[in-house]
């Protein structure tokens, strides 16, 4: 693999739009991909994985996943944004990260531009 690459879900329209903001704003060598057109074996990432959050797979063949993944991403990224990725891998902010990621995970679907599709599977169920 010559490139990082950071997989999202592109049947989320609020996920789409955050990665139309990467695309657009934030300086990175990474492929940004929806996991429905990655090849995910060559990746070693499953649906599963990809369902639950954002993966980051690194040349190195590294994985992150959630915000670890954003903060790998921020951190392949331009000056200003390294140092937010830095920030974002500092153990207390690290530790605050992972619950509002997953709240924002299950309610991306109410957030600007989600749309009823953008639900996580449970909570599609509820």
């Amino acid at each position: 693999m010559e490139r990082s690459t950071f997989v999202y879900d592109g049947d989320c329209a609020f996920c789409t739009r955050c990665a139309e903001f990467i695309a657009r704003r934030i300086p990175t060598d990474a492929r940004v991909v929806p996991w429905q057109f990655a090849d995910l074996d060559a990746l070693g990432l499953t649906e599963t994985e990809c369902e639950a959050a954002v993966q980051w797979v690194g040349v190195d063949g590294s994985r992150a996943a959630g915000p670890d993944a954003i903060a790998r991403l921020l951190g392949d990224s331009g000056p200003l944004w390294r140092v937010a990725g830095a920030g974002l891998r500092l153990a207390p902010v690290r530790l605050a990260a992972w619950p509002a990621y997953r709240w924002v995970a299950r309610n991306r679907h109410r957030l600007p531009g989600g749309t009823a599709a953008c639900a996580v599977p449970s909570a599609r169920r509820n």
